[in-house]
């Protein structure tokens, strides 16, 4: 479990996870990237509210860009609120990016957000990857995997 303030204000740990981005994809690379937000964007990430799963990541004009990520309104923030689905631009160095371009523009990858989450430091992070899309039968191939995996540990533990 993540460390919590006394009114239950996330201060390091884990706020969002896209779980379906690695069945769906083939991670090939990730990234911690920072992100640009607002005060009441903050506020309602440390409330623990945030989803990326229908999010995905763009290199445009040179920046990085997350869209479609949804960050609630902070209830308290009256006129001075978000935009719950603006787009939020993404930090990370020139030759990252020129690495996650090149992996998008040849090879037809996609970059997905996998995690968001504050560091250690209290900063909101961003855990993206260069990823290949999957096709159905490569996602039934990574299920049975990953029963079979499950199904051995259980064998060997049990004696």
């Amino acid at each position: 479990m993540a460390p919590k303030k006394e009114k239950g204000l996330l201060e390091t740990g884990m706020v969002a996870e896209n779980r379906r981005a690695r069945f769906d994809y083939e991670v090939l690379d990730t990234i911690e990237a920072g992100i640009v937000l607002r005060g009441t964007e903050v506020k309602s990430l440390r409330n623990g509210k945030a989803q990326i799963a229908e999010s995905y990541v763009s290199p445009e004009g040179g920046e990085l860009w997350l869209i479609n990520a949804n960050i609630p309104e902070y209830v308290q923030a009256n006129r001075f609120n978000h935009d719950e689905k603006r787009r939020r631009k993404l930090l990370v160095s020139h030759r990252e990016l020129d690495k996650l371009a090149k992996g998008v523009e040849r090879q037809g990858n996609t970059i997905v957000p996998l995690k968001l989450y504050f560091n250690d430091r209290g900063m909101a992070k961003l855990l993206i990857g260069l990823a290949k899309g999957r096709k159905s039968h490569d996602k039934r191939d990574v299920q049975k995997d990953r029963d079979w995996a499950r199904d051995k540990q259980r064998i060997l533990k049990q004696g």
